[in-house]
Protein backbone atom coordinates (compact mmCIF):
# COMPACT_ATOMS: atom_id res chain seq x y z
CA UNK A 1 0.00 0.00 0.00
CA UNK A 2 1.13 3.53 -0.49
CA UNK A 3 -0.08 6.49 0.70
CA UNK A 4 0.83 9.90 -1.01
CA UNK A 5 -0.71 12.78 1.60
CA UNK A 6 -1.82 15.83 -1.43
CA UNK A 7 -2.63 18.68 -0.09
CA UNK A 8 -3.12 20.62 3.69
CA UNK A 9 -5.68 22.72 4.03
CA UNK A 10 -4.56 26.14 5.21
CA UNK A 11 -7.13 26.92 7.59
CA UNK A 12 -8.14 23.33 9.50
CA UNK A 13 -6.16 20.20 9.91
CA UNK A 14 -8.40 18.08 7.08
CA UNK A 15 -6.02 16.46 4.39
CA UNK A 16 -6.80 15.12 0.93
CA UNK A 17 -4.78 12.18 -0.09
CA UNK A 18 -3.95 9.26 -2.45
CA UNK A 19 -4.20 5.56 -1.22
CA UNK A 20 -3.19 2.86 -3.55
CA UNK A 21 -3.70 -0.83 -3.06
CA UNK A 22 -3.28 -3.85 -5.52
CA UNK A 23 -7.13 -3.33 -6.36
CA UNK A 24 -6.96 0.03 -7.05
CA UNK A 25 -6.84 3.63 -5.57
CA UNK A 26 -8.66 5.26 -2.90
CA UNK A 27 -8.91 9.13 -2.60
CA UNK A 28 -9.24 10.44 0.65
CA UNK A 29 -11.19 11.92 2.38
CA UNK A 30 -13.34 8.82 2.00
CA UNK A 31 -16.41 7.23 3.43
CA UNK A 32 -16.59 3.67 2.89
CA UNK A 33 -20.47 2.29 2.47
CA UNK A 34 -20.49 -1.23 5.30
CA UNK A 35 -21.09 -4.44 3.71
CA UNK A 36 -20.97 -6.49 6.84
CA UNK A 37 -22.19 -9.73 5.31
CA UNK A 38 -20.69 -9.31 1.60
CA UNK A 39 -23.32 -7.25 0.51
CA UNK A 40 -23.95 -3.54 1.64
CA UNK A 41 -27.46 -4.08 2.59
CA UNK A 42 -30.43 -3.15 0.06
CA UNK A 43 -27.94 -2.54 -2.89
CA UNK A 44 -27.06 -5.09 -5.97
CA UNK A 45 -23.37 -4.44 -6.75
CA UNK A 46 -24.22 -3.33 -10.15
CA UNK A 47 -25.57 0.18 -8.16
CA UNK A 48 -22.88 0.58 -5.61
CA UNK A 49 -20.59 0.26 -8.83
CA UNK A 50 -22.30 2.56 -11.47
CA UNK A 51 -24.51 5.16 -8.72
CA UNK A 52 -22.67 4.81 -5.85
CA UNK A 53 -19.04 4.62 -7.19
CA UNK A 54 -16.78 4.31 -3.95
CA UNK A 55 -13.35 3.45 -4.14
CA UNK A 56 -13.83 1.18 -1.28
CA UNK A 57 -16.19 -0.80 1.08
CA UNK A 58 -16.12 -2.70 4.45
CA UNK A 59 -16.21 -5.97 5.53
CA UNK A 60 -16.92 -7.60 8.74
CA UNK A 61 -14.50 -10.33 9.79
CA UNK A 62 -17.07 -11.61 13.34
CA UNK A 63 -20.21 -12.15 10.72
CA UNK A 64 -18.29 -13.41 7.89
CA UNK A 65 -16.30 -16.37 10.07
CA UNK A 66 -19.84 -17.31 11.56
CA UNK A 67 -21.58 -17.48 8.20
CA UNK A 68 -20.68 -18.02 5.16
CA UNK A 69 -17.23 -19.56 7.40
CA UNK A 70 -13.90 -19.23 6.05
CA UNK A 71 -13.99 -22.28 4.22
CA UNK A 72 -16.73 -21.11 1.97
CA UNK A 73 -14.21 -17.85 1.51
CA UNK A 74 -11.21 -19.77 0.77
CA UNK A 75 -13.07 -21.98 -1.49
CA UNK A 76 -14.26 -19.11 -3.54
CA UNK A 77 -10.91 -17.56 -3.59
CA UNK A 78 -11.38 -14.64 -0.82
CA UNK A 79 -14.10 -12.03 -0.42
CA UNK A 80 -13.54 -10.12 -3.78
CA UNK A 81 -14.52 -12.65 -5.62
CA UNK A 82 -16.96 -14.45 -3.60
CA UNK A 83 -19.14 -11.32 -3.46
CA UNK A 84 -18.49 -10.27 -7.43
CA UNK A 85 -16.14 -6.79 -6.23
CA UNK A 86 -13.49 -6.05 -7.87
CA UNK A 87 -12.45 -2.82 -5.84
CA UNK A 88 -10.74 -2.18 -2.85
CA UNK A 89 -12.52 -3.93 1.02
CA UNK A 90 -11.58 -3.46 4.52
CA UNK A 91 -12.21 -5.54 6.66
CA UNK A 92 -12.60 -4.60 10.79
CA UNK A 93 -11.15 -7.19 13.35
CA UNK A 94 -14.20 -8.22 15.22
CA UNK A 95 -13.66 -6.01 18.29
CA UNK A 96 -16.60 -3.70 17.73
CA UNK A 97 -19.03 -6.84 17.57
CA UNK A 98 -17.32 -8.47 20.48
CA UNK A 99 -18.00 -5.08 22.42
CA UNK A 100 -21.67 -4.97 21.02
CA UNK A 101 -21.91 -9.09 22.58
CA UNK A 102 -21.27 -8.15 26.25
CA UNK A 103 -23.99 -10.44 27.74
CA UNK A 104 -22.55 -13.21 25.39
CA UNK A 105 -18.52 -13.08 25.84
CA UNK A 106 -15.73 -13.13 28.48
CA UNK A 107 -12.64 -11.09 27.72
CA UNK A 108 -9.28 -12.60 29.08
CA UNK A 109 -5.39 -12.13 28.09
CA UNK A 110 -5.78 -15.20 25.69
CA UNK A 111 -8.22 -13.79 23.76
CA UNK A 112 -12.76 -13.79 23.66
CA UNK A 113 -14.90 -16.18 24.30
CA UNK A 114 -18.32 -15.53 22.80
CA UNK A 115 -21.73 -17.01 21.49
CA UNK A 116 -22.72 -17.01 18.07
CA UNK A 117 -25.57 -14.44 17.97
CA UNK A 118 -27.23 -16.85 15.29
CA UNK A 119 -27.20 -20.31 16.89
CA UNK A 120 -25.63 -19.45 20.79
CA UNK A 121 -22.52 -21.87 19.65
CA UNK A 122 -19.58 -20.82 21.52
CA UNK A 123 -16.31 -19.89 19.78
CA UNK A 124 -13.17 -17.76 20.51
CA UNK A 125 -11.23 -15.56 19.12
CA UNK A 126 -7.50 -13.89 19.66
CA UNK A 127 -4.78 -11.86 18.04
CA UNK A 128 -3.80 -14.87 16.06
CA UNK A 129 -6.41 -16.35 14.74
CA UNK A 130 -7.88 -13.49 13.94
CA UNK A 131 -4.95 -12.38 11.12
CA UNK A 132 -5.62 -16.03 10.24
CA UNK A 133 -9.42 -15.25 9.24
CA UNK A 134 -8.51 -12.05 8.01
CA UNK A 135 -6.06 -13.66 5.56
CA UNK A 136 -8.32 -16.04 4.64
CA UNK A 137 -11.13 -13.08 3.85
CA UNK A 138 -8.74 -11.56 1.81
CA UNK A 139 -9.40 -7.56 2.58
CA UNK A 140 -6.82 -5.00 1.30
CA UNK A 141 -6.83 -3.73 4.73
CA UNK A 142 -7.20 -5.46 7.61
CA UNK A 143 -7.35 -4.77 11.66
CA UNK A 144 -5.74 -5.57 14.95
CA UNK A 145 -8.09 -7.26 17.37
CA UNK A 146 -9.28 -4.71 20.23
CA UNK A 147 -11.47 -4.30 22.76
CA UNK A 148 -13.88 -1.44 22.48
CA UNK A 149 -14.52 0.24 25.36
CA UNK A 150 -18.54 0.79 26.49
CA UNK A 151 -18.65 4.78 27.35
CA UNK A 152 -19.16 5.80 30.17
CA UNK A 153 -16.01 3.35 31.21
CA UNK A 154 -14.29 4.20 34.37
CA UNK A 155 -10.59 5.00 34.07
CA UNK A 156 -8.83 1.87 35.43
CA UNK A 157 -11.03 -0.42 32.96
CA UNK A 158 -9.97 1.78 30.39
CA UNK A 159 -6.50 1.58 31.18
CA UNK A 160 -6.46 -1.77 31.57
CA UNK A 161 -8.10 -2.07 28.55
CA UNK A 162 -6.08 -0.01 26.68
CA UNK A 163 -2.93 -2.03 27.61
CA UNK A 164 -5.22 -5.27 27.16
CA UNK A 165 -5.24 -3.79 23.35
CA UNK A 166 -1.63 -2.78 23.26
CA UNK A 167 -0.30 -6.76 23.64
CA UNK A 168 -2.86 -7.83 21.57
CA UNK A 169 -1.31 -5.91 18.79
CA UNK A 170 2.14 -7.25 19.63
CA UNK A 171 0.39 -10.60 19.27
CA UNK A 172 -1.12 -9.53 15.87
CA UNK A 173 2.11 -8.54 14.40
CA UNK A 174 3.91 -11.35 15.21
CA UNK A 175 1.88 -13.47 13.77
CA UNK A 176 0.69 -11.94 10.85
CA UNK A 177 4.10 -11.84 9.98
CA UNK A 178 4.36 -15.51 9.52
CA UNK A 179 0.98 -15.85 7.48
CA UNK A 180 1.62 -15.39 3.57
CA UNK A 181 -0.42 -13.52 1.80
CA UNK A 182 -3.62 -15.99 0.17
CA UNK A 183 -4.61 -14.94 -3.00
CA UNK A 184 -1.98 -13.12 -5.14
CA UNK A 185 -2.44 -9.70 -3.52
CA UNK A 186 -1.12 -8.08 -0.87
CA UNK A 187 -2.81 -6.73 2.61
CA UNK A 188 -2.10 -3.73 4.51
CA UNK A 189 -2.80 -3.75 8.68
CA UNK A 190 -3.82 -0.72 10.59
CA UNK A 191 -3.36 -1.19 14.37
CA UNK A 192 -6.29 1.04 16.80
CA UNK A 193 -5.54 3.63 18.76
CA UNK A 194 -8.46 2.77 21.98
CA UNK A 195 -8.60 4.85 25.62
CA UNK A 196 -12.22 5.97 25.78
CA UNK A 197 -12.64 9.74 26.25
CA UNK A 198 -9.10 10.25 28.45
CA UNK A 199 -6.59 12.56 27.62
CA UNK A 200 -3.69 10.71 28.94
CA UNK A 201 -4.92 7.21 27.83
CA UNK A 202 -5.38 8.74 24.45
CA UNK A 203 -2.14 10.37 24.10
CA UNK A 204 -0.29 7.44 25.48
CA UNK A 205 -2.18 4.78 22.65
CA UNK A 206 -1.78 6.97 19.96
CA UNK A 207 2.27 7.12 20.74
CA UNK A 208 2.25 3.32 21.07
CA UNK A 209 0.39 2.98 17.79
CA UNK A 210 2.38 5.46 16.10
CA UNK A 211 5.60 3.50 17.32
CA UNK A 212 4.59 0.47 15.36
CA UNK A 213 5.33 1.64 12.15
CA UNK A 214 2.73 0.49 10.49
CA UNK A 215 1.13 1.51 6.85
CA UNK A 216 -1.61 3.09 8.53
CA UNK A 217 -3.81 3.98 11.68
CA UNK A 218 -7.41 3.77 13.06
CA UNK A 219 -9.11 5.09 16.16
CA UNK A 220 -11.44 3.32 17.71
CA UNK A 221 -14.12 3.34 20.95
CA UNK A 222 -15.46 6.41 19.81
CA UNK A 223 -18.78 7.22 18.72
CA UNK A 224 -19.90 4.69 21.12
CA UNK A 225 -22.70 7.39 23.03
CA UNK A 226 -19.64 9.73 24.08
CA UNK A 227 -21.23 13.56 23.51
CA UNK A 228 -19.81 14.84 19.83
CA UNK A 229 -17.47 17.40 21.52
CA UNK A 230 -15.50 14.89 23.06
CA UNK A 231 -15.30 12.30 20.41
CA UNK A 232 -14.02 15.85 18.40
CA UNK A 233 -11.34 16.64 21.22
CA UNK A 234 -10.42 12.45 21.13
CA UNK A 235 -9.71 13.02 17.47
CA UNK A 236 -8.03 15.68 17.30
CA UNK A 237 -5.41 14.81 19.94
CA UNK A 238 -5.18 11.79 18.13
CA UNK A 239 -4.60 12.67 15.01
CA UNK A 240 -2.22 15.64 16.38
CA UNK A 241 0.05 12.57 17.20
CA UNK A 242 -0.46 9.71 14.62
CA UNK A 243 2.39 10.44 11.84
CA UNK A 244 1.14 12.68 9.20
CA UNK A 245 2.46 10.44 5.96
CA UNK A 246 0.02 7.26 7.11
CA UNK A 247 -3.55 7.16 6.65
CA UNK A 248 -6.08 7.59 9.88
CA UNK A 249 -8.81 5.70 9.99
CA UNK A 250 -11.55 6.96 12.56
CA UNK A 251 -14.25 3.58 12.71
CA UNK A 252 -17.57 3.55 13.31
CA UNK A 253 -17.97 7.69 12.36
CA UNK A 254 -20.79 8.73 12.02
CA UNK A 255 -23.13 11.59 10.62
CA UNK A 256 -22.68 13.84 7.82
CA UNK A 257 -21.80 16.47 10.53
CA UNK A 258 -19.61 14.41 12.48
CA UNK A 259 -17.61 13.12 9.30
CA UNK A 260 -17.03 17.02 8.20
CA UNK A 261 -15.81 18.00 11.55
CA UNK A 262 -13.50 15.39 11.86
CA UNK A 263 -12.16 15.26 8.18
CA UNK A 264 -11.59 19.22 9.82
CA UNK A 265 -9.10 17.53 12.38
CA UNK A 266 -7.25 15.33 10.30
CA UNK A 267 -9.14 12.12 9.65
CA UNK A 268 -9.00 11.00 6.15
CA UNK A 269 -11.14 7.20 6.44
CA UNK A 270 -14.46 7.04 7.66
CA UNK A 271 -17.41 3.97 7.67
CA UNK A 272 -20.56 3.62 9.60
CA UNK A 273 -23.91 1.82 9.04
CA UNK A 274 -25.87 5.12 9.57
CA UNK A 275 -26.79 6.25 6.15
CA UNK A 276 -28.09 2.54 5.06
CA UNK A 277 -29.77 1.88 8.37
CA UNK A 278 -31.45 5.35 8.45
CA UNK A 279 -32.46 4.96 4.65
CA UNK A 280 -34.34 1.56 5.94
CA UNK A 281 -36.50 3.17 8.17
CA UNK A 282 -37.17 6.37 6.19
CA UNK A 283 -34.92 8.70 7.18
CA UNK A 284 -32.67 10.80 4.33
CA UNK A 285 -29.79 12.63 4.48
CA UNK A 286 -29.65 15.78 2.35
CA UNK A 287 -27.86 19.25 1.83
CA UNK A 288 -30.00 21.35 3.50
CA UNK A 289 -31.19 18.72 6.29
CA UNK A 290 -32.56 15.71 7.07
CA UNK A 291 -35.94 13.98 6.25
CA UNK A 292 -38.22 11.57 7.26
CA UNK A 293 -40.07 10.40 4.20
CA UNK A 294 -42.75 8.87 5.83
CA UNK A 295 -44.14 11.77 7.36
CA UNK A 296 -47.38 13.19 5.77
CA UNK A 297 -45.84 16.69 4.52
CA UNK A 298 -44.65 14.97 1.83
CA UNK A 299 -47.53 13.58 0.43
CA UNK A 300 -48.34 15.50 -2.70
CA UNK A 301 -44.85 17.46 -2.84
CA UNK A 302 -43.22 16.50 -6.05
CA UNK A 303 -40.04 18.37 -5.79
CA UNK A 304 -36.85 15.53 -5.84
CA UNK A 305 -35.54 14.33 -2.95
CA UNK A 306 -32.32 16.73 -2.85
CA UNK A 307 -33.42 20.32 -3.04
CA UNK A 308 -29.66 21.04 -4.72
CA UNK A 309 -30.93 18.53 -7.22
CA UNK A 310 -27.94 15.89 -6.53
CA UNK A 311 -29.24 12.50 -7.26
CA UNK A 312 -27.36 9.13 -6.88
CA UNK A 313 -30.04 7.35 -8.34
CA UNK A 314 -30.56 6.21 -12.35
CA UNK A 315 -34.29 8.49 -12.06
CA UNK A 316 -34.41 11.78 -10.07
CA UNK A 317 -37.45 10.20 -7.87
CA UNK A 318 -39.80 12.97 -6.20
CA UNK A 319 -40.15 13.16 -2.31
CA UNK A 320 -43.78 12.09 -2.70
CA UNK A 321 -43.11 8.86 -4.80
CA UNK A 322 -40.59 7.55 -2.13
CA UNK A 323 -43.34 8.51 0.72
CA UNK A 324 -45.71 6.47 -1.05
CA UNK A 325 -43.11 3.21 -1.75
CA UNK A 326 -42.72 3.79 2.01
CA UNK A 327 -46.52 3.78 2.66
CA UNK A 328 -46.90 0.53 0.70
CA UNK A 329 -44.11 -0.92 2.36
CA UNK A 330 -42.51 -1.45 -0.85
CA UNK A 331 -39.03 -3.03 -1.26
CA UNK A 332 -37.99 -0.40 -3.66
CA UNK A 333 -38.69 2.89 -1.31
CA UNK A 334 -35.88 1.27 0.69
CA UNK A 335 -33.57 0.39 -1.88
CA UNK A 336 -34.00 4.06 -3.54
CA UNK A 337 -33.16 5.83 0.00
CA UNK A 338 -30.57 3.64 0.53
CA UNK A 339 -28.87 4.76 -2.75
CA UNK A 340 -29.37 8.39 -2.07
CA UNK A 341 -28.48 8.60 1.61
CA UNK A 342 -24.79 6.48 0.29
CA UNK A 343 -24.69 8.56 -2.48
CA UNK A 344 -24.96 11.71 -0.39
CA UNK A 345 -22.30 10.43 1.81
CA UNK A 346 -19.72 9.80 -0.87
CA UNK A 347 -20.52 13.52 -2.40
CA UNK A 348 -20.09 14.56 0.91
CA UNK A 349 -16.15 13.34 1.34
CA UNK A 350 -15.65 13.88 -2.76
CA UNK A 351 -16.60 17.49 -2.43
CA UNK A 352 -14.99 18.05 0.77
CA UNK A 353 -11.36 16.52 -1.00
CA UNK A 354 -12.29 19.33 -3.62
CA UNK A 355 -12.28 22.23 -1.42
CA UNK A 356 -9.34 20.71 0.21
CA UNK A 357 -7.89 21.41 -3.22
CA UNK A 358 -9.05 24.41 -4.18
CA UNK A 359 -8.36 26.05 -0.56
CA UNK A 360 -11.71 26.55 0.64
CA UNK A 361 -12.25 23.73 2.90
CA UNK A 362 -13.13 25.24 6.07
CA UNK A 363 -15.34 27.96 5.06
CA UNK A 364 -17.50 25.52 3.11
CA UNK A 365 -17.42 22.70 5.52
CA UNK A 366 -18.75 25.45 8.12
CA UNK A 367 -21.66 26.48 6.11
CA UNK A 368 -23.05 22.54 5.11
CA UNK A 369 -22.33 22.06 8.93
CA UNK A 370 -24.96 24.80 9.30
CA UNK A 371 -27.62 23.77 6.14
CA UNK A 372 -27.47 19.67 7.09
CA UNK A 373 -28.14 20.76 11.11
CA UNK A 374 -31.83 20.54 9.94
CA UNK A 375 -34.99 18.58 10.40
CA UNK A 376 -36.81 19.41 7.38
Amino acid sequence: MKFTLEQKDALSKARAGTLTTDHGTIKTPIFMPVGTVASVKGVHQRELRDEIDPDVILGNTYHLYLRPGTGILEEAGGLHKFMGWNRNILTDSGGYQVYSLSNNRKIKEEGVKFKSHIDGSNHVFTPENVMEIQRVIGADIIMAFDECTPYPCDYDYAKRSMHLTHRWLDRCIAHLDKLPYKYGYSQSFFPIVQGSTYKDLRKQSAEYIASVGAEGNAIGGLSVGEPAEEMYEMAELVCDILPEDKPRYLMGVGTPINILENIALGVDMFDCVMPTRNARNGMLFTAHGTINIKNKKWEADFSPIDEMGITFVDTEYTKAYLRHLFAANEYLGKQIATIHNLGFYLWLVRTARERILAGDFLDWKNKMVQQMDKRL
